[in-house]
């Protein structure tokens, strides 16, 4: 599932971290794989020290109202803020905070996520709907998912529970990931407006009012 820890330590009251590279391609196709190993991540135990995620609809909506903070231009977006409200899950579970195409590289026949930097103790939808989210396909993969890879990936997840709670929690992570997406536009990204219009078409086709 990672690649293997050769060493890690403090130099300059900084910390570092030395793994072994692996040699692979970004991941492109196989929604079911990447599906799987993210079930068998979140199965894992956590461990002390790590920061906790954002749990349940009222952190994700103070998350996005931070990141609208840091906007030029937020009119079309701060009126979209999902109704009623979804329970933060008991018991935070281990979760990647960052599992992008880019960070899942296809080598040997299997799959390794990359880029560490984002462990949490958080809610395992959150790793889903990042993975799931049309911004972070189209940026990463040039397009978003198919709506046939979507349910592949959804049938192949593990834990009914949690497809649950994505399913529950959709609203406020297409609205948050629009947010995200409006601010990097700001600073000068080329195809994040794009990215943040196909949020907004998602968060549309499952909330009618959001327009």
């Amino acid at each position: 599932m990672v690649p293997h820890l050769i060493d890690a330590g403090v130099f300059d009251g900084r910390q570092w971290l030395a793994y072994v590279h692996i040699t692979g391609t970004i991941w492109q196709s196989g929604s079911a794989h990447v599906a799987q190993l993210l079930g068998r991540l979140h199965d894992q135990l956590g461990f002390f020290g790590l920061p906790l995620g954002c749990n349940g609809s009222a952190e994700l909506a103070a998350q996005t109202l931070a990141i609208l903070a840091l906007c030029n231009d937020t009119k079309h977006l701060q009126n979209l803020a999902p109704e009623g409200q979804v329970a933060a899950l008991a018991t935070p579970m281990l979760i990647h905070g960052d599992p992008v195409p880019g960070n899942l590289l296809v080598h040997d026949g299997t799959l390794t996520l990359i880029d560490w930097q984002c462990p949490q103790l958080g809610d395992p939808a959150e790793d889903l709907a990042l993975f799931l989210s049309p911004a972070m396909q189209l940026l990463y993969r040039g397009s978003p998912l198919s709506q046939e890879e979507e349910v592949i990936f959804i049938a192949a997840y593990p834990d009914r529970r949690i497809v649950a709670r994505l399913q529950a929690l959709k609203p406020w992570f297409h609205w948050r990931m629009a947010a995200y997406c409006q601010w990097k536009a700001e600073q000068g990204g080329s195809h994040d407006r794009d990215a943040m219009e196909l949020e907004l078409a998602a968060l549309q086709s499952i909330s009618p009012n959001a327009a």
